[in-house]
């Protein structure tokens, strides 16, 4: 029967694995950072959205003129 396969190829030290995490984290942090800016500008802000009249008149029977 053969061992458990590890995510290493040897079984780190915490700290070992602790610095690759960190590793890890600062390599990917920038693309993610520099994705969700690019998402958050594709997003329709809410003066720019159109409401059909009918969605119109269902909210205006459920809420009233609040």
């Amino acid at each position: 029967m053969t061992a458990p396969r590890l995510a290493y190829d040897d079984a780190s030290t915490p700290a070992e694995m602790h610095s690759d995490c960190l590793a890890a984290q600062a390599v990917l942090t920038r693309p993610l950072a520099a994705a969700a800016v690019r998402l958050s500008q594709e997003q329709p802000k809410r003066a720019e959205m159109e409401i059909p009249a009918a969605a119109a008149r269902i909210a205006h029977a459920i809420y009233g003129d609040a």
